[in-house]
């Protein structure tokens, strides 16, 4: 496209937690946030990544609005006012990780990714000491048919990253998600085991965004679950993509 013919973005002023800040037009609340380091808690986002808003973790309030509204896909404002921290937020989210753990069979002394979990660590960084809610203890299953690779769904907090790089990095789209609610699951193809599945491409993007153990790869130990180094490679493919 000639540079010329773009749209010229617009910079939109606002203040994040009485902060004075600018951002272009096409930012969201997250983006800016980070530009300023301003931290906002997240579990489903990944920088190349395309955000969903789906863990509810980046809730923040905005003055005026009726409700909170996540950050990662909420567009910034001029003269907008956000709070990133309020009493409200860390109840709300606190509340959040509680019932994820609670949702699903999440017993960290004895995950793959102990130590390398993103759920376990925002537990840690929020406070979050025990739960107050019925664990659900649903029955769920691990898939081991593949050569390389497991997925363990008592693991998952349906993310959906493993769906997102799989079809916007690596244009397979091999996951997906089935199911409502507390049933949701993702799944390989049209839900086959995936060592059947005939789109899998066995590249492993998968495992390295997902933030706990749900997806691992075989044979590794708990020490070398690290995934850190893959990032900067995701954002250089979505960016080449665009």
């Amino acid at each position: 496209m000639n540079p010329s013919a773009q749209k010229t973005l617009s910079v939109k002023t606002l203040q994040i937690d009485g902060k004075d800040v600018s951002a272009r037009e096409d930012q969201t609340i997250l983006d800016v946030a980070r530009e300023n380091g301003i931290f906002i808690p997240t579990l489903c986002n990944l920088d190349g990544l395309t955000p969903i808003g789906a863990c509810r973790i980046c809730l923040v309030e905005v003055k005026g609005a009726r409700r909170l509204l996540p950050a990662c896909i909420t567009q910034v404002q001029d003269n907008m006012e956000v709070f990133t921290n309020s009493e409200t937020l860390v109840k709300y989210r606190k509340m959040i990780l509680e019932l994820l753990f609670a949702e699903r069979n999440h017993v960290c002394s004895v995950c793959v990714a102990n130590g390398h979990c993103e759920l376990q660590s925002m537990a840690q960084k929020l406070g979050v000491d025990h739960i107050r809610y019925p664990y659900l203890y649903p029955k769920l299953s691990v898939d081991a048919s593949h050569d390389r690779f497991a997925a363990d769904h008592n693991r998952c907090i349906l993310c959906q990253r493993c769906v997102r790089v799989c079809d916007e990095i690596e244009g397979a789209h091999t996951w997906d998600t089935m199911g409502r609610g507390t049933s949701a699951q993702v799944i390989t193809d049209l839900n086959q085991p995936w060592g059947t599945s005939e789109t899998c491409t066995s590249c492993g993007k998968c495992v390295q965004v997902c933030p706990t153990g749900t997806l691992f790869e075989k044979g590794r130990a708990s020490g070398e679950m690290t995934k850190r180094e893959f990032l900067p490679y995701l954002t250089l493919m979505r960016e080449e993509r665009e």
